[in-house]
Formats: structure tokens, sequence, C-alpha cells
């Protein structure tokens, strides 16, 4: 049984699996891998819901996720991603709502920001909720940010790194997603804390890793640098919707195993 106390322990020791899934079929997929973590990313708002960012993504759509995750992986460690404003607001909202997203399924929460959300950060920890931190590219911060761009590359921005890992590692996270970050600031980072660093795009010093699930299987059609393809599901499933179409077309299906006498 995956616990935070047992992630916290590989560190250094042994590279974290962490993987997304959003739904009881991938979910399930995710669990039988093997991977130490699964994460209900808010990136479901691009990946399933078809938005352009994860802005859009609500604590409603959140919970209707974790659910349907931990049906698929009832026995599997799962963070859920706490969405745009359902912590930024006040403290006492976001300890509210970390809480239903642990009565949805989730055993640990994820937020996005550095040093500005320690005291948040603290007080959901306080109540009991695990917290996993996200520095670097923060999606939810895209505007601000101005689009996907690498941290980490000045001076600046490596000082500010570093200071918000430790900042998080005091306010009680158990692990910190490192995206889009350069690999030797990753690595400073990494070195830096005593709690495990997941790397997206942090290159290869991180304690573990986290991509996409359809990103992984191939049934996103977007090619990411910081991604791998391990294969090309979404091939094989269009190649199968074509033969079935062909198959209705010229009445080779049904057939006679597929009808009822």
């Amino acid at each position: 049984m995956i616990t935070t106390k047992k992630i916290i322990d590989m560190k250094g020791k042994e590279p974290i699996v962490m993987i997304t899934a959003y739904d009881y079929p991938t979910a399930k997929i995710a669990n039988e891998s093997g991977a130490e973590i699964i994460l209900v990313g808010d990136s479901l708002g691009n990946v399933i819901l078809g938005y352009d960012s994860t802005i859009p993504v609500t604590m409603e759509d959140m919970l209707i996720h974790v659910k349907a995750v931990r049906r698929g992986a009832p026995d599997a460690f799962i963070v859920g991603d706490m969405p745009f404003l359902s912590y930024e607001v006040s403290v006492e909202k976001a300890v509210e709502n970390a809480g239903l997203l642990l009565k949805a399924g989730a055993n640990a929460v994820k937020l996005e920001g550095g040093e500005e959300y320690s005291e948040t950060i603290r007080q959901i920890v306080r109540a009991g909720i695990p917290v996993m931190g996200h520095l670097g590219f923060t999606p939810q911060s895209v505007n601000l940010l101005g689009g996907h761009r690498v941290q980490g590359k000045t001076q600046e921005s490596r000082e500010k790194l570093l200071k918000d890992a430790k900042a998080l590692e005091e306010a009680g996270c158990f692990a910190i997603v490192l995206e889009l970050v350069i690999e030797s600031v990753a690595k400073e980072i990494t070195d830096s804390v005593n709690i495990p660093t997941i790397g997206i795009g942090a290159g290869r010093y991180c304690d573990g890793q986290v991509l996409v699930f359809h990103d992984v299987v191939g049934l996103s059609e977007v090619n990411l640098k910081f991604a791998k393809r391990y294969a090309n599901t979404y091939e094989v499933m269009s190649d199968a919707v074509k033969k079935y179409r062909e198959e209705v077309k010229s009445k080779l299906f049904p057939d006679e195993k597929n009808i009822f006498e």
C-alpha cells in the first residue's frame, strides 16, 4: 500500500512513477501498470473536455473524475488537482475544497504556486489532508506566464524556484511537481529539499516522473518534446472505428454470431 511516508522514503532510492488518469478505464490500466501515484489532473480540461487550458475546469468536474478514477483503481494512491479558484480565494475555501476531493476518493491534493500559498498549504495539512506542490510552469497561471515557457533560465527565476521549493517543504508538502524547468535547476531543487521532486519536462535528476496518460499511449495527437509516446493508440482506435463503419455499410456486421434467435 502506497502512503505519503513511503513516497518520501523513496527519495534518492527508487524512481517514483506517476501518471494521470481521468476515468474508470484509464485508472484501471494505470493501476495495473504498477505506477506508484495516479494523478487526476486538471489537465482533463485539455485532454478530456477539449478546453484550450485548465482554467475552465471546475470543482464539480474534478469530483466527478476523482470518483471515477477511484472506482477504477480502488487501492491506488490518488492525487486530485485543485482547480483554478478552488484555493486562491481564501484559506477556508481551500481547506473545504481539499476535503471534498478526499471525500470523493483522493488520498492527497495538488495545488500550484510557491511561497505565497504556504499558509494555505499549512492549513490544509493541519486538517489532515496531504498536499503535493507544483512549481515551474503552472498551467493555471498561463496568462501571467505568457504561454508555455520553460522556467529557471534566469538567475532570478532560479532563485525563486529554490526559495519556493523550500517554502513548500516547510509548509508540509510531501512532494513537489516540477514542470518545464531546466534540468540543472531541477537537479539543484531536488538536492536542496528532503521531499521527492516529480518532473514533467524537468530532466533526468528528479526523484520521479509524471506524464499524461494520453501522451504515453499515443491517444493524443500533440507531440511534446518532454513527453514520450510508447504506442499509437489513436491509430489503432481510428482503424477499428473505420472497419466498423465499413462492415456496417457492406452489411457484414452484424453477422450470425451477433444476433439472437
